[in-house]
């Protein structure tokens, strides 16, 4: 999937849209490219590499989930250090006249960009989960942006919109809210890491690897927080998930599987003990519904 997202690499420094662009790079021996500045916002968001970035007379050595925001008329250049290895980064331009409209719906659109007009600070660090997130709205931006579904603009507005006043609250929450073990943001991080990973093993102690904490701890937050164990809420999570993708008609077998269940036995006896009824009397019960709302829509339009 990643790989149909991806764009050629160019050295273009102006924009072709008049609110914004978003691309996916995964390069390899790229030539050095040499300072500039543009009129517009860039959002980068570096994945992979071995680079660091030049902003105005300072340099940074860049690390995976780094977020960097570079003004208008800004001097910066990324300098590569290993062009051989893999260069994988998000780049987002936003021209000023698409952040005046933001502006008029809200201040709340500019804050990281306020941030770093009154700090210098033009980079934020983010730990896996958060980057995670991140990734898997810019990636379903860039998978609405490359199809053709129906209500496709008004999906990337809502996407785009809605990635900026993500990664303003991610600064905000920097900025304002002290990062404890024993807070919200364990808590919120081990939500999103959950519901993007629904469909690989998720045991606690895989969790507890990812946040560098105990898995002890993981639990006596999330049961304070939730009221129910990691477990008992991944398994409602997923259960969910399929009765969900069984509405859609998909295939009982291929839905159990796609959501972290090992066998049909054990996946049959948790969806019974959760809704009532087996999925396929659900599957078959959501049909027959289906089919006769389906005649009776049909006799209405007749008559």
């Amino acid at each position: 999937m990643k790989k149909n997202l991806r764009a050629e690499f160019t050295k273009r420094q102006y924009m072709l849209s008049e609110d914004f662009e978003i691309y996916y790079y995964n390069d390899r021996n790229l030539p050095q490219g040499k300072i500039h500045m543009h009129g517009y916002h860039e959002f980068y968001f570096f994945l992979e590499g071995d680079v660091s970035i030049r902003i105005e007379d300072q340099i940074w050595e860049l690390r995976p989930g780094d977020i960097v925001l570079i003004p208008p008329r800004t001097y910066h250049q990324a300098v590569i250090h290993d062009s051989g290895r893999p260069y994988r980064r998000f780049v987002l331009w936003i021209s000023e006249e698409y952040c005046n409209q933001l502006r008029e719906l809200s201040e709340d659109y500019l804050y990281f960009m306020k941030h770093v007009s009154d700090t210098g600070e033009y980079i934020i660090h983010n730990d896996v989960i958060a980057f995670n997130t991140i990734q898997a709205k810019v990636f379903g931006l860039l998978e609405e942006i490359h199809g053709q579904r129906f209500g496709k603009n008004v999906r990337i507005a809502l996407g785009i919109n809605g990635l900026i006043i993500h990664l303003n609250r991610i600064i905000y929450d920097q900025r304002h809210i002290k990062y404890s073990e024993d807070g919200n943001n364990l808590y919120q991080n081990l939500i999103y890491y959950i519901e993007e990973h629904l469909e690989e093993v998720l045991t606690l102690d895989v969790i507890a690897n990812e946040f560098f904490v105990s898995k002890y701890h993981i639990s006596h937050i999330f049961k304070d927080s939730m009221g129910i164990s990691v477990h008992q809420y991944i398994l409602k999570k997923r259960l969910f998930a399929c009765k969900e993708a069984l509405l859609g008609n998909a295939n009982i077998s291929e839905v159990y599987q796609s959501f972290g269940f090992k066998d049909y036995s054990s996946f049959y006896r948790a969806f019974k003990k959760e809704f009532g009824v087996s999925p396929k009397e659900f599957k078959d019960t959501k049909f027959e519904l289906k089919a006769q709302c389906l005649g009776a829509y049909k006799k209405d339009k007749i008559r």
